[in-house]
């Protein structure tokens, strides 16, 4: 087992660029200039002492819990789940998207920007959309058909991927008209149909068309997917902002294909190859399992793209799939559910203790906290002021403030 506290994860030449990260966005999404009334009313709200991170950090907690409340109703997506548990994740959602837009607009307010906050922003993203989606998927029902449950799941935590993996190489982050907040509200209107209606009535018949109800955002989804996917290819290809065309780290804008591939491809190979349909049987489990590899990696690459470095290609919580994908090799020796779990334990506590230790390290570097803010009551001597080349080194509200008011943290990047 890697014990990160024996090994700095950054480098001292990683964490000085780190310190040079200046976030650049480019937002065209329709509904964000309609929400920014309600998030600026709700950070108006806020207190002071509130630290940007911690609002994070709570509205992630939300998100998680009210979808294992969903999956543990319909481990598989396939039994209906009371429509309350279809209430709760859209209320779920909706204050983990509240809470992703203001943390930013927060940090600003108290003069705690850094660029911590954005990478502690991501990183929660990178959690939230394997829940995200995996949660749509069972409100629609869809462990009826595992292969469109396995393509829409993965489809969101890859263009999650791919939207850092443009950053890395253009070194601007950009969102168009139909993306991440677009994708959230919808999902939230699929968990309030459910909620009203109840999930059965995903599986009526639509009227002229010979399919289900549920195949409807199916298809927008794979439409919007598309669109996305060559949206980023584009930029991938053509867009390199390094020498001759290369990424911010000067390294291949393909590299980061690698790592991704190695997610994916032994997904879908242990999911079909299964004698014991591991992935039919435990749709939740599997998703979750290669979910927390996956937001491992994209992490990764999140701190590829801030600190201009390499992004490594083989990592540690990759140990549970070797171990799925050997095990099916030597014809199932050990049960593979219990070889899944052990998977999904493994990646978490393996993503958990990654991103404690790489937020430690910058905290220690930047001289600040990562849940706590210096905060002066009213008419009190400043004890603990904040120190000024943290402010200076990270002014990440500035491109942000150019499109409309968008929290320089907010991270607008995970479609699914």
């Amino acid at each position: 087992m890697m014990v990160y506290r024996d090994k700095h994860i950054l480098s001292a030449q990683q964490l000085r660029k780190l310190s040079e990260h200046k976030y650049s966005c480019f937002s065209a999404s329709l509904l964000d200039p309609l929400l920014q009334p309600w998030w600026n009313w709700l950070v108006a709200q806020t207190p002071l002492w509130l630290a940007p991170n911690l609002i994070t950090i709570v509205g992630l907690i939300l998100n998680v819990v009210t979808t294992l409340i969903l999956i543990c109703y319909s481990p598989n997506g396939v039994e209906p789940p009371p429509r309350w548990t279809c209430l709760l994740c859209a209320l779920g959602l909706f204050i983990y998207q509240s809470l992703d837009s203001i943390d930013g607009k927060q940090a600003r307010r108290t003069n705690t920007s850094s660029p911590l906050g954005e990478l502690f922003d991501h990183g929660c993203d990178s959690i939230s959309t394997v829940f995200v989606a995996l949660s749509a998927c069972i409100s629609c029902q869809l462990g009826h058909y595992p292969n469109w449950l396995f393509f829409q799941c993965f489809c969101a935590i890859a263009l999650f991927y791919c939207a850092h993996w443009q950053t890395y190489v253009s070194g601007t982050m950009r969102f168009g008209r139909i993306d991440v907040t677009e994708a959230q509200f919808s999902i939230i209107a699929i968990h309030l149909v459910s909620a009203v209606l109840g999930p059965e009535f995903w599986l009526t018949k639509l009227p002229y068309f010979d399919c289900e109800t549920r195949f409807l955002p199916i298809y927008v989804a794979c439409g919007v997917d598309s669109i996305l996917a060559l949206r980023y290819s584009k930029c991938i290809l053509t867009e390199g902002c390094g020498k001759n065309g290369s990424s911010v780290a000067g390294t291949s804008v393909l590299s980061p294909s690698i790592p991704l591939t190695l997610v994916v491809l032994p997904a879908l190979m242990i999911a079909q190859k299964s004698p014991q349909n591991i992935f039919t049987e435990h749709a939740s489990v599997y998703i979750m399992a290669f979910g927390m590899v996956a937001a491992k990696v994209t992490n990764k690459l999140v701190i590829a793209h801030m600190t201009k470095s390499e992004m490594g290609y083989l990592d540690w919580s990759m140990l549970g799939p070797g171990m799925l994908f050997l095990n099916q090799y030597f014809n199932c020796i050990v049960p593979e559910i219990w070889v899944l779990w052990f998977s999904l334990a493994w990646g978490t506590q393996d993503l958990l203790r990654y991103c404690a230790q790489v937020c430690l390290e910058i905290c220690q570097h930047l001289r600040i906290d990562l849940f706590r803010i210096p905060y002066t009551p009213k008419g009190a001597a400043p004890s603990h002021p904040v120190t000024a080349s943290v402010s200076s080194q990270s002014n990440l509200g500035s491109s942000a403030d150019k499109n409309g008011g968008t929290a320089h943290r907010k991270s607008k990047s995970k479609p699914h």
